[in-house]
């Protein structure tokens, strides 16, 4: 009896997937960390920075509800960035209580520095895709990112019906 010859295509889990993922998100955030760090600024720092240049002075508060952290490593980075010269606070002129954040000259010329060599980095990686892989790419984390967005708004509202349940 002759062997049967089956071409067995072994395909990923979710999870082999996902860990996949994680493993690049991890490996690019070190690689373009350590280069952003070589020009002067984090990329944790330059969050702050580019989130300044951007969208102009704002208080603390703003900042930590738009980048999602706590007040308080916001109000410790903002310390750090300020010795640095980078950011400068200001009386809000609104509120006696609040400062104004904004990015000085030396931030934004920090900034650009860093977002040079990032970049490249960035160009460098994503050069192992053609253009139709990097487009699929695309639609496939778009898809990603649309259906976590979905979780989290249906958890966000099965949250707040249970609130509303308990009253």
């Amino acid at each position: 009896m002759a062997p049967h010859h089956i071409s067995t295509v072994f395909m990923k889990t979710t999870f082999e997937v996902s860990d996949k993922l994680f493993e690049l998100y991890h490996r690019v955030h070190r690689l373009v960390n350590e280069s952003m760090t070589e020009e002067g600024v984090s990329l944790a720092r330059s969050k702050f920075l580019f989130f300044l240049s951007k969208l102009g002075p704002c208080r603390s508060t703003d900042i930590a509800c738009a980048l999602n952290f706590a007040p308080r490593t916001v109000t410790e980075a903002i310390d750090g960035l300020e010795r640095d010269r980078l950011v400068m606070r200001k009386p809000d002129p609104d509120d006696r209580r609040a400062k104004i954040v904004s990015i000085t000259e030396t931030g934004r010329a920090v900034l650009m520095a860093a977002e040079h060599p990032r970049k490249q980095l960035l160009e460098e990686i994503f050069s192992a895709l053609d253009d139709e892989q990097l487009d699929q790419l695309y639609g496939i984390v778009g898809k990603l990112v649309d259906k976590t967005d979905e979780i989290r708004k249906r958890k966000e509202a099965e949250e707040e019906a249970e609130i509303a349940a308990a009253r």
